[in-house]
């Protein structure tokens, strides 16, 4: 009796050892993943050795292509700072929203008394309701004043700027009177004109941190880089490649900024841009937390210094080089390595993807242009977009359906291209192909009588004030 005891015994502990071990593994299978969102500047198609530069090198993000893949269709719904981020936020385009355009400039200024609403849903809020820490550092640009900060929009962390940062008093142009730049903590100004050499080094250290910080629960960081927007600065390390002679000219600089020196430190600003990358990686290796974290790296809009690579145009126009981004996901044993997808896709998708992944919910009392892309990521199905619309303002200046692309000016085609045969749209087929023309003159017209009839307004503040510390 006392040998069946023991056996009886042993049975019991081997299928509590079990049971363990299937819960912990069920756990993993299970645990909510984390979002990281790495969103630049002014980046080009082409500002990525991994896209084919040999202009820059990016080391850290070529090899999160080599762990993931590179969206070779992968569009922001703007060529502009403002819309394009409240697109990202929001997961429709900027004029459903209303943010298409700035209260009196093509994007949002300082003490601006127009914001992104703050009855809109963020990806930052779904998130955030999903039970997730939520954090940004870097730049925000979607309103300065009080009611339209990252703190009213879903966001638990704020370190950075609330605009670009050219908006300060050295801005050439002279019909601009802007007031000193405000380095933000929360809702609190803690600097007045930070020292813009250090603005990536002090961003991705307090990206690291609340990686850290927040290990053991799920959580979304958002990290918009105010580079490679002009003026460049970089940190003392990324300098010493600098030339003699492009240093000696800084050193002129006195009160002013050197925009045009300065612009020959587009490679050394990739490059700290790259090492941020790398460090946010490697923080998430150390942890254990690389398997369970999604990543995606991007821009917000085409290139003002950099280059498009074999697309035309760059930032502010609707063609591909301006809203065409170069982007790389990477998410380790999920989105499979070393793959290159030419699915459409945008940046109005991650919202939806994103919830859709984290048992989030999204509103259901509006309509969101963005769609779940994961089972594209995953080579699994086509996009699941049959058109995608580009905006300058206000104003549709384009329509892509499939390999086919439509530009026209108040609705009147002005030209045509088949871009899965000319990329650089090069080559004008309108008079060629008048079925085509018309299909898509078609979808243009349906989808401005939709957005008319689901649009939400922005926000407006009285008496709005500049940010002073």
């Amino acid at each position: 009796m006392k040998y069946i005891i023991n056996l009886n015994g042993n049975l019991f502990l081997l299928i509590f050892l079990i049971s363990m071990v299937h819960g912990i593994s069920q756990n993993k299978k299970t645990k909510k993943p984390n979002f990281i969102i790495i969103f630049t500047d002014d980046q080009g198609y082409g500002d990525l050795s991994c896209f084919g530069s040999t202009i820059v090198k990016t080391p850290a993000i070529d090899g999160m292509a080599r762990e993931g893949t590179k969206l070779t269709s992968f569009y922001v719904a703007a060529p502009l700072c403002s819309p394009s981020r409240a697109a990202l936020m929001t997961g429709s385009y900027p004029k459903r929203v209303d943010m298409a355009y700035g209260s009196n400039f093509v994007v949002l200024l300082s003490a601006d008394s127009k914001g992104l609403n703050p009855d809109e849903m963020t990806i930052a809020e779904v998130l955030k309701d999903a039970g997730y820490a939520t954090g940004i550092f870097g730049k925000w640009h979607l309103g300065d004043q009080p009611d339209f900060l990252p703190t009213k929009q879903g966001f638990e962390e704020f370190f950075g700027i609330p605009y670009s940062h050219d908006i300060h008093p050295q801005h050439p142009n002279e019909k601009f009177n802007f007031p000193p730049l405000a380095l933000m903590e929360g809702e609190k100004v803690i600097e007045m004109d930070p020292n813009a050499d250090f603005l990536t080094k002090r961003i991705t250290e307090r990206a690291v941190g609340f990686i850290e910080k927040n290990k053991e629960r799920p959580f979304f960081l958002y990290v918009p880089h105010p580079l490679p927007h002009k003026p460049l600065h970089v940190s003392p390390p990324f300098m010493e490649t600098v030339d003699e002679s492009i240093k000696d000219e800084l050193k002129k600089e006195g009160e002013g900024v050197d925009y045009k020196t300065r612009d020959l430190l587009y490679p050394q600003a990739i490059s700290e841009i790259d090492w941020s990358v790398g460090q946010i990686l490697k923080t998430l290796k150390n942890l254990g937390l690389s398997e369970n974290t999604f990543v995606v790296f991007t821009s917000d809009n085409g290139p003002a210094v950099g280059s498009a690579g074999p697309l035309r145009g760059g930032k502010g126009t609707t063609l591909e080089g301006g809203m065409r981004e170069p982007t790389v996901m990477c998410w380790p044993g999920v989105i499979p390595a070393g793959s290159t997808n030419d699915e459409l896709m945008t940046t109005m998708d991650l919202l939806p993807t994103f919830a859709k992944l984290a048992g989030g919910k999204l509103p259901q009392d509006r309509v969101l242009d963005g769609k779940d892309i994961f089972p594209t990521l995953l080579g699994n199905r086509k996009s699941p977009h049959n058109t995608f619309f580009y905006y300058k303002g206000n104003e549709l200046s384009a329509v892509r359906m499939g390999e086919w692309k439509l530009h026209v000016e108040r609705n009147k085609p002005e030209a045509l291209y088949h871009l899965g045969s000319n990329i650089g749209e090069s080559l004008n087929l309108l008079g060629q192909n008048d079925r085509v023309v018309k299909k898509l003159l078609d979808q243009i017209a349906k989808f401005e009588k939709e957005i008319r009839q689901n649009s939400r307004p922005a926000a407006y503040v009285g008496n709005p004030v500049a940010l002073k510390k």
